[in-house]
């Protein structure tokens, strides 16, 4: 076999193949649909379907669904976040002098005063240090009681006098100092709270870094929290708020003290706190607090589950079921909770809103209720 031969059989076959191909993506006559008639194959092909169809929305058998009847109800536009309590006043407990632990007055986990005596260190060097001096103070005095006697009868001269009233001052002044370094060896409360775990024990040496222990002021509590931007204009000092904790079903109320003076550059949001009286003691700093803030309160709104609104160009859109079929509005929507919508525009009282199968819904749709709340 010649090159040429080969040459024409192999074009042959490729042109057996392209014949075939063709044949069979050509459309076949279908009898069964031929003897039914058009009505059967959904109305005219590329059409809407028309009043024959199923296939156009103008025709075709009901659409079962859910409705809700429009009436006016309290709404609550309500922001839920989470926050961190936080102690009244905190601060780590330790002495102002370094020192030797002589005694240690407190128990672990107690409620103390302010002022209370809390531990001490060795202060034996300077209550000797004011003995002595205490002692030289009685002979300065003398002292300057005979300069004043000799100098009113001009056998002393002014500046002896002066002299011996300057050493009684600087023993005076002596004295205070004293004082103020016995007082540094004593650790007292700065304010009431509760006492945390000791940390050292008597005979340890203690230095101004030690720490003794954790004092902590838990009534009342403060609960601190991030506001996104947007609301900003409504969150400020004494606004009221609920919050739970983990582990509890009691709910708390608490009310915004203050807030941060700008907003976060970089995450957008302010930071708020509020204060708890916790006259009970059951919450603890640093458990988290699940916050939920009521920022309006509308007794009368208009309120659509949030499943009815068809979003469609940007435009919020709800079907409602007029004379047996479903007939689109658009709507103004306002405050938007977990599973409702406030309409501001758009609709009245009485109003039937269907609420399910509203992807399938069309302009005109037959349906039937189901269900209707």
């Amino acid at each position: 076999m010649n090159k040429k031969t080969k040459w024409g059989i192999v074009a042959g076959i490729f042109a057996v193949a392209i014949a075939a191909g063709v044949w069979y993506l050509q459309p076949k006559e279908n009898g069964e649909l031929d003897a039914k008639g058009p009505a059967a194959q959904g109305g005219k092909p590329g059409g809407r379907g028309g009043k024959g169809g199923p296939g156009g929305p103008g025709g075709g058998a009901p659409l079962n669904v859910n409705a809700v009847v429009l009436k006016a109800q309290p709404l609550s536009d309500e922001f839920v976040t989470t926050g961190l309590i936080l102690p009244d006043e905190e601060v780590d407990l330790c002495f102002e002098t370094a020192g030797k632990i002589v005694s240690i007055s407190f128990q672990e986990g107690s409620v103390v005063r302010k002022g209370q005596l809390l531990a001490k260190v060795n202060d034996a060097p300077l209550q000797a240090q004011l003995k002595k001096l205490r002692a030289q103070i009685e002979l300065a005095k003398n002292r300057v009681y005979r300069q004043e006697q000799l100098f009113q009868k001009e056998a002393s001269s002014r500046e002896e006098l002066e002299e011996a009233r300057t050493n009684l001052a600087t023993l005076q002044a002596e004295i205070e100092a004293v004082k103020v370094n016995i007082s540094l060896t004593e650790l007292r409360a700065p304010f009431d709270g509760v006492l945390g775990l000791r940390q050292v024990s008597v005979g340890a040496f203690a230095t101004t870094s030690v720490v003794v222990a954790k004092l902590t002021k838990i009534s009342p509590l403060k609960i601190e929290f991030s506001v996104p931007e947007r609301y900003a204009n409504q969150i400020h000092s004494g606004v009221g708020m609920d919050f739970v904790v983990e582990g509890s079903l009691d709910s708390y109320h608490a009310e915004i003290y203050a807030v941060e003076s700008s907003v976060d550059k970089d995450q957008h949001v302010f930071t708020a706190r509020a204060k708890y009286a916790n006259a009970e003691r059951k919450l603890l700093p640093g458990q988290y607090a699940s916050i939920k803030l009521t920022r309006e309160e509308i007794s009368d709104a208009l309120v659509i589950p949030a499943e009815a609104i068809v979003p469609e160009m940007g435009v919020d859109k709800v079907f409602c079921y007029r004379s047996g079929k479903a007939v689109p509005v658009d709507i103004t929507a306002g405050i938007r909770t977990a599973g409702e919508v406030q309409v501001l525009a758009g609709l009245q009282v009485g109003d039937t809103i269907i609420t399910s199968g509203t992807l399938q819904l069309r302009t005109d749709l037959p349906v039937i209720l189901d269900e209707v709340k």
